[in-house]
């Protein structure tokens, strides 16, 4: 009787840690897509600045010294 409550209890365990297992894995692929969003997002807002910038430069030197100024 103890073999097989022995048996149970193990095949409990190891089903309860596959499980926790799992859903650990999922968590961290989420937030590894939502940092390599985040990444992206902020990539893009650094590539339209420095667009813009080069924009104001073109059209007028003293804007952009008044854009440095404002960050």
């Amino acid at each position: 009787m103890v073999k097989v409550a022995t048996y149970f209890a193990m095949t409990l365990g190891a089903f309860v840690f596959w499980q926790t297992m799992d859903k650990v894995h999922v968590w961290i692929a989420l937030h590894q897509d939502e940092k390599k969003e985040r990444l992206e997002k902020e990539a893009e807002i650094r590539r339209v600045r420095e667009e813009l910038l080069q924009k104001a430069k073109q059209n007028d030197p003293l804007a952009i010294l008044t854009a440095n100024l404002s960050c």
